[in-house]
């Protein structure tokens, strides 16, 4: 069954005029203020394209003919492509679609405990992800830590994509990372020029705010271009920290920002496919920490969908809640981080299943109580349909007034089966069957829901032969990392 239809977009926080003298003043940091991108290739290609470089500073600027012309190119639609058809994702500027938990350190396993993730969680969390109905496209939840740390994306990569039907959103250490991540990938569809037509994988390139574009990330962005790789270039500012505290101020630098990145994957090949993504949060200044439950937070990833948007962009917006157990806390933040994101029409809700603490932290438990959570989310983003058959005059005459029976009527079950939302987990009984059912909360219903699902869940979409492999290419390049960094 393929992914449903859900199209957001009906919450805007944004005037026209308001979205106006924001790209005003995003034109003005390029054109004036400049990023810096710490590549002299990406500086080459920048200036070949027109932009203004300053090649002893590593700085750029860009004219407003450049930029205009870079989104002329970016495409709106494309696809991220599913290991199986059904898990296509046809990317426009409506359709809504979610991404799993990425780069947790730590577990809180099904015992309770916390403590460091391990090879043996990244793989039964992304077997448990996989079963998850509201999931559409798998991210590393965690980054083992009994493993060696040079080249572990390419151990997340072997680990991940066997285990999973849907779209990979991976990350990379450098341009060889990706040379490494495509040949594992050509394993499962055969060549190059097939990943081309149908990217299995994606990259996320987390650029620094303000307005820093690091050496890594620009190797890894060019590479990416050069393999038709589509990218996420996402920057994370942190309101009070690493951007102005104000929302206006935070998206004139996270748009400059991203932008300059969309400009160089243009200039190097138009039509690349790019998201415009953050995972942006604020700063509490009660704790010094990040937080990216706040509630202004969710203000800001509402606004940049409609920034993003304007630019003719597909956006990537959610990020961690703060809870550090799944209690009410995480709830709340949960629910609201998604279901804002949803109205807001954010085509990819990032981080959206299982991670808490800030994604130091990934949840068995979270992890399907957060299915739920979306899935209720989405019922709502899907608002209301009006019609003559859905505002049922002739069912009303037809019954009259008084002792009317709905429940029975034909029109009732004609729409039930469309619009009865079934929960997997939520309890809807009153107190005396509740305790008699055990008188389970819901994380005690979580937590057994993801025991059946990892006793029963075990995938296999790949050939052995080709899991092997897959392994040994990671194993092989993960091995040189290591050396690599004694040298």
């Amino acid at each position: 069954m393929s992914i449903p239809v859900l199209r957001g977009g009906r919450l805007e926080f944004l005037s026209e005029k308001d979205v106006q003298r924001i790209h005003s003043a995003v034109v003005r940091v390029l054109g004036e203020v400049g990023v810096r991108m710490e590549h002299r290739p990406a500086l080459e290609a920048m200036r070949d394209g027109g932009c203004e470089v300053d090649f002893a500073g590593h700085m750029v600027r860009v004219p407003e003919h450049v930029l205009r012309q870079a989104l002329a190119t970016a495409p709106s639609q494309f696809t991220l492509a599913g290991q199986q058809p059904e898990f296509d994702v046809f990317v426009d500027l409506e359709r809504i679609y979610t991404i799993g938990g990425s780069s947790a350190l730590y577990v809180l396993g099904l015992d309770g405990e916390r403590r460091s993730a391990t090879l043996r969680d990244l793989v039964e969390l992304t077997r448990l992800q996989d079963a998850l109905e509201s999931l559409h496209i798998m991210h590393a939840i965690v980054v083992p830590q009994d493993i060696p740390q040079p080249g572990f994306d390419r151990i997340l990569f072997a680990n991940v994509v066997p285990n999973t039907s849907r779209n990979y959103y991976s990350q990379g250490q450098g341009a060889r990372s990706i040379r490494d991540q495509v040949e594992m990938a050509s394993v499962i569809l055969g060549s190059g020029e097939d990943i081309r037509r149908r990217p299995i994988f994606t990259i996320v390139l987390c650029m620094v705010s303000p307005l820093l574009h690091p050496g890594i990330r620009l190797e890894e962005l060019m590479e990416c271009v050069k393999h038709g790789i589509p990218i996420y270039v996402e920057v994370d500012p942190q309101l009070g920290g690493t951007t102005p505290m104000t929302i206006a101020g935070a998206l004139v630098e996270e748009c400059a920002n991203v932008l300059a990145g969309v400009t160089l994957a243009q200039t190097l090949s138009p039509g690349h496919p790019c998201i415009f993504a953050i995972a942006s949060g604020v700063t509490d200044m009660s704790t010094g920490n990040y937080s990216g439950a706040a509630p202004r937070a969710c203000l800001l990833h509402a606004a940049t969908a409609q920034m993003a948007h304007f630019y003719g962009l597909p956006f990537q917006g959610g990020t961690g809640i703060d809870a550090t157990v799944p209690d009410a806390q995480a709830g709340y933040e949960r629910a609201l981080q998604v279901l804002t994101n949803a109205l807001a029409g954010t085509n990819f809700i990032h981080l959206s299943i299982g991670l808490m603490e800030q994604m130091l932290l990934a949840s068995y438990e979270q992890c399907v109580i957060d299915d739920e959570i979306v899935s209720a989310a989405f019922h709502i983003a899907r608002g209301i349909e009006v019609n003559d058959d859905t505002i049922a005059f002739d069912v009303i005459k037809e019954l009259g007034p008084a002792n009317a029976q709905y429940l029975t009527h034909e029109h009732t079950l004609r729409h039930l089966r469309k619009l009865f939302w079934p929960p997997k987990i939520t309890n809807r009984q009153k107190w005396d069957a509740w305790m008699a059912a055990g008188g389970k909360d819901m994380r005690e219903r979580a937590r057994e829901r993801a025991r059946e699902i990892l006793a029963e869940h075990h995938p296999q979409y790949l050939s052995e032969a080709a899991v092997q492999q897959i392994h040994r290419i990671a194993q092989s390049a993960q091995e040189q990392a290591v050396r690599e960094q004694s040298a």
